[in-house]
């Protein structure tokens, strides 16, 4: 890995972390947690309730738990101030715009999620592309040389 992709303590930006990282990791640890908790209630529900499928219910509540460890990982790595936490939570984010396009499309009660789902997501992109978060998280642009030593 080159030192772009993997910084050291040395390079990232000395100090209290920014606000914006700590509201980014947040709203992924959020996400984490509301996977969970979708998961377990599905799961329960299939292996208590009477679905239609309950072999699809136990495996979408078994996947939206897997699927957590995402967002719950990146927000600790945010937290933590690692480089490549950045990622994994702006792959959650743009996983969770298209979710929240179909639960806007809905005819439902599912509506107001799908708007909740959208303000965050947008939300927590902005904040992970924000020039602090980035400077916070050492990570530098394509074709930015390191600086000289001294």
């Amino acid at each position: 890995m080159s030192a772009e992709q993997n910084p050291t303590p040395e390079t990232r930006q000395a100090g209290p972390r920014p606000t914006r990282l700590t509201a980014a990791a947040a709203l992924a640890g959020l996400e984490g947690l509301a996977l969970v908790a979708g998961g377990v209630w599905t799961l329960v529900l299939g292996l208590t309730g009477a679905p239609d499928d309950r072999q699809q219910a136990v495996t979408l509540g078994i996947t939206l738990i897997v699927l957590a460890l995402l967002p719950l990982l990146a927000a600790r790595g945010l937290l933590l101030r690692r480089g490549w936490s950045r990622g994994p939570a702006v792959i959650t984010q743009i996983m969770a715009l298209p979710v929240a396009y179909n639960l806007l499309r809905a005819d439902s009660v599912a509506i107001p999620v799908g708007i909740v789902l959208a303000i965050v997501a947008v939300t927590a992109l902005v904040l992970l592309v924000n020039p602090a978060t980035t400077q916070a998280l050492g990570i530098r642009g394509p074709g930015r040389a390191e600086e000289p030593k001294r």
